[in-house]
C-alpha cells in the first residue's frame, strides 16, 4: 500500500467561520460535519478537519495546497477580493507580491486563526 496523507486536524477559535474561509478562498466543497470536526475535502480526498478549541492557545501551522496556473488566478482573485493580506514568503517579509520560485507562482495568506496558507502552481524543487 502506498503511504497518503488521509486528513489533518486544524485548530480553530471557530470552527465554522475557519472551514468556511478555507472552502470559500479555495473554491471548495461546503464543510461537512464529521463527528466533533468540521471537515473540508480537497480534490486529492484530503481532508482537513477543523476542530473548534475557544478558550486554547493556537499554535499556527502551515498548510500547502498544490494548484494550477487557472484555480491560482481564481484564488488569488478571491484573496485580493476580500482585501486579505498576503506575501510571497511565509515569514511576512515580502508583503503584496507572489513569487516564482522553481517556475510556478506562490502566495501565502494567513487564515482567521493565523494558519498559514499557501497556494503554488509547481512543486518546490521542480523547476530548473
Amino acid at each position: 500500500m502506498a503511504v497518503q496523507l488521509n486528513h489533518t486536524i486544524v485548530a480553530a477559535r471557530d470552527k465554522a467561520a475557519s472551514a468556511r474561509f478555507l472552502s470559500e478562498v479555495l473554491g471548495l466543497p461546503e464543510p461537512v460535519p464529521f463527528g466533533p470536526f468540521l471537515t473540508v475535502a480537497t480534490s486529492n480526498d484530503v481532508t482537513l478537519d477543523f476542530l473548534e478549541v475557544p478558550d486554547a492557545e493556537i499554535t499556527s501551522q502551515h498548510y500547502a495546497f498544490l494548484v494550477t496556473e487557472a484555480e491560482f488566478d481564481e484564488i488569488f482573485g478571491r484573496i485580493t477580493d476580500r482585501g486579505l493580506s498576503y506575501w510571497a514568503d511565509p515569514h511576512h517579509a515580502e508583503p503584496g507580491r507572489i513569487n516564482t520560485r522553481d517556475g510556478g507562482r506562490g502566495v501565502y495568506f494567513d487564515d482567521p486563526d493565523g494558519h498559514k496558507l499557501e497556494i503554488l502552481t509547481r512543486p518546490y524543487g521542480s523547476g530548473d
